[in-house]
């Protein structure tokens, strides 16, 4: 079984456009600093890493399919390009009514990346920047990473919080070396 990465897109890969608006053009894509770091280092820890995100923008009328998956398409090549590869890119193209099975807090992309990845849930995380992110890992069996303003109030319903996605990626490898060391000395003692 494999394990996993998470990721939701805006507010995680790339800058979150203002309340009420979307990214309908790659031009809007704007990559959050440490992205591509931050991704190498899951990878090279043995974790897939899976987009899963909601883009109501497209049952809006906003954008069609094909153009939300033109700026996916792009968003993993330049990602790739710098050495950072997204193994899959689910998405939720439903507004929130009438309510769906894939639309976060529903863990419909994430069950589905699992039954299609042979992932190990118990051993993944879901990183997001929203409490319907931290909700549909935590409903899977996920440990769930939090990014979050450092002016807002800490969030304790997820496993961490931290403000950035290289920031979690690098607690998340902490996190897991301890637990190796632990094991390791509980098989030698």
């Amino acid at each position: 079984m494999n394990k996993a990465a998470f990721l939701d897109r805006d507010g995680v890969i790339n800058r979150k456009m203002p309340e009420g608006q979307y990214v309908t053009r790659w031009e809007e894509m704007s990559f959050l600093p440490g992205v591509a770091e931050a991704i190498i280092l899951l990878r090279r820890a043995g974790f897939l890493t899976i987009v899963v995100s909601n883009q109501r923008c497209v049952a809006k009328g906003l954008l069609s399919v094909p153009e939300l998956e033109s700026i996916h398409h792009r968003m993993r090549e330049k990602l790739s390009a710098e050495g950072a590869a997204i193994d899959a890119v689910y998405y939720c193209p439903h507004d929130s009514q009438p309510p769906c099975g894939c639309r976060k807090p529903a863990p419909g992309l994430i069950l589905k990346a699992a039954r299609e990845h042979k992932i190990d849930l118990k051993t993944s995380w879901m990183i997001g920047d929203t409490a319907g992110d931290m909700e549909a890992g935590r409903s899977v069996g996920c440990k769930t990473a939090l990014l979050q303003d450092s002016k807002e109030p800490v969030n304790h319903s997820a496993d961490l919080a931290a403000p950035s996605l290289l920031a979690a990626a690098r607690e998340i490898l902490r996190r897991g070396e301890a637990v190796g060391v632990a094991q390791a000395q509980e098989c030698s003692g």
